[in-house]
């Protein structure tokens, strides 16, 4: 339990802006155009979609999530290989946050999550150089609701993209705008679950340890 345990120290430390704590996820999205278009909403009656529709592949949306600094940012890609996380790590460290000293991370386990895809991504010294800046705190395996991230990636799903989005022009205008209007709210995640409720809570995944008389 030593990963949860870890990642709720993580969030109960103050707001530092030298140490800012990022949370890290991400999700695919389906893009569907209409092959019919909608029928308009009237008095008594919804917006009404035709049942068909048609593919348009998929995207991957990165979320970079700072809790207490109430700021969000969506990173749209075709796909999340190993070098789209490199390069995700580089955007952390050279655009969002180059004044900090150290950049707390909070992420799961995926095969993708590791420094091992900064070096087969970039140069030695580069990776080493955005390596330097992190500090990774792994989320336990099936315990990845740990992550605030995945939190803030619902909120914008039941927010933003719950209609059809046919393209990814589309999808990245209707991201922009919500992301602007909750990071001007600085809407954040009321987190309270601490250390102390999980061992309260979730005993049964501790071990038992034996007293011997």
């Amino acid at each position: 339990m030593w990963h949860m345990e870890d990642v709720l120290d993580v969030y109960a430390l103050p707001y530092d802006p030298k140490r800012p704590q990022v949370c890290f996820d991400e999700h695919p999205m389906q893009l569907i155009a209409e092959t019919r278009t909608p029928l308009p909403a009237q008095p008594g009656w919804p917006e009404r979609y035709d049942y068909e529709y048609k593919r348009n592949g998929t995207r991957n949306l990165f979320m970079f999530f700072q809790p207490k600094g109430g700021w969000r940012h969506v990173k749209v890609t075709q796909r999340r290989t190993k070098q789209d996380f490199a390069e995700c790590m580089r955007d952390l460290v050279d655009v969002f946050f180059p004044d900090a000293d150290k950049i707390v991370l909070v992420l799961d386990n995926l095969n993708t999550h590791t420094p091992a895809s900064l070096y087969e991504t970039f140069e030695p010294t580069e990776a080493k150089r955005i390596l330097d800046r992190l500090e990774f705190h792994f989320t336990p395996k099936h315990g990845s609701w740990l992550d605030m991230a995945e939190i803030e990636i619902g909120v914008l799903l039941e927010q933003c993209l719950n209609d059809r989005i046919p393209d990814e022009e589309t999808l990245c205008c209707q991201i922009a705008a919500w992301q602007k209007t909750r990071n001007e709210q600085k809407a954040t995640v009321n987190w309270q679950f601490t250390t102390l409720d999980a061992r309260n809570k979730l005993k049964r995944l501790y071990p038992v340890i034996s007293k011997s008389s």
